[in-house]
């Protein structure tokens, strides 16, 4: 079991020490949120929230994703950088894949790009995408990113992009990771297909968990990947125990972020951060070095 701090919505100057104080305490990564933006009027349900609300996310401050990783990945060493999850069909391709292979080469590989749909139409309205197909869309943007950063020349003929034969440099030495958020049957299939789950449940249950990794675990036997490295990345806040951790781990959990308060609460986060910095190293004297 690897684990990961996945504090996020803070202060943005507490990024940087945060994720020097988790490398120093023997995490394996640092998981990054991603946000567009905040859309004044809305009539979307929020997937992750037992209520469906969106409103504890007004105000909160978002570091561009792939930012973030990189100024992380800049004062660690070791530290992986996971994004969580990036929303890929509303942006360009292309472009996702420069900004993916420029932080795995500058951080050694150790960066995995978690994707996912967004749930809000309005990121694709701003961003100038339609809603419509949004899943195929996904396929095409999962298979432009793999492709590019692969290194070589590679070309793509799809029913929403085409691409003439391109490569870039730098690209990774390693295959980049591409980890599928969501819930959705179709999310699952997606992850089957690639490299990893990432589950955002956040509860520290199991029930649900379960169901999940057993349709994943049959589809990848349907699309013949039960062979090759999967990781499941398993989101767990608040009062964690080591027997939360070791029932996460029976079911075949490999990473597990953790963060240890409630970060869909609606006020601002206004612990002082010498208090999450002794969060994590209690943490990791008490679960990670016993697991």
């Amino acid at each position: 079991m690897r684990f990961h701090y996945a504090e996020s919505m803070t202060q943005v100057g507490n990024y940087i020490p945060l994720a020097q104080a988790a490398e120093a305490n023997g995490y394996a990564g640092y998981v990054i949120p991603d946000s567009l933006i905040y859309p004044k009027a809305s009539d979307t349900t929020y997937s992750y929230t037992e209520d469906g609300g969106r409103e504890f996310l007004e105000n909160k401050p978002f570091v561009e994703s792939f930012i973030l990783a990189t100024a992380i990945g800049t004062v660690t060493k070791k530290l992986e950088m996971t994004t969580n999850v990036v929303k890929l069909p509303v942006r360009p391709p292309l472009y996702s894949a420069k900004l993916a292979a420029s932080i795995a080469a500058l951080t050694n590989n150790r960066f995995n790009l978690g994707v996912g749909l967004s749930v809000w139409p309005e990121d694709y309205e701003v961003m100038g995408v339609p809603y419509a197909k949004r899943g195929k869309r996904f396929d095409e943007c999962i298979a432009i990113v793999r492709g590019l950063c692969a290194g070589g020349y590679f070309e793509f003929h799809g029913e929403f992009y085409d691409l003439p034969p391109v490569k870039l440099n730098p690209v990774p030495t390693e295959p980049l990771p591409i980890l599928i958020g969501g819930f959705s049957d179709a999310a699952l299939k997606r992850a089957a297909r690639n490299d990893g789950f990432m589950y955002a449940g956040g509860d520290g249950g199991t029930d649900e968990l379960r169901g999940m990794i057993d349709k994943i675990n049959e589809y990848r036997a349907e699309a013949g990947t039960l062979d090759k490295p999967f990781r499941i990345f398993a989101t767990a806040m608040g009062e964690l125990t080591l027997d939360i951790v070791k029932r996460h781990q029976d079911l075949g959990v490999t990473d597990m972020p953790v963060a240890f308060r409630n970060l869909y609460a609606m006020e601002e986060d206004t612990q002082p951060l010498q208090d999450k910095i002794d969060d994590l190293k209690r943490f990791s004297d008490n679960v990670i070095a016993k697991v």
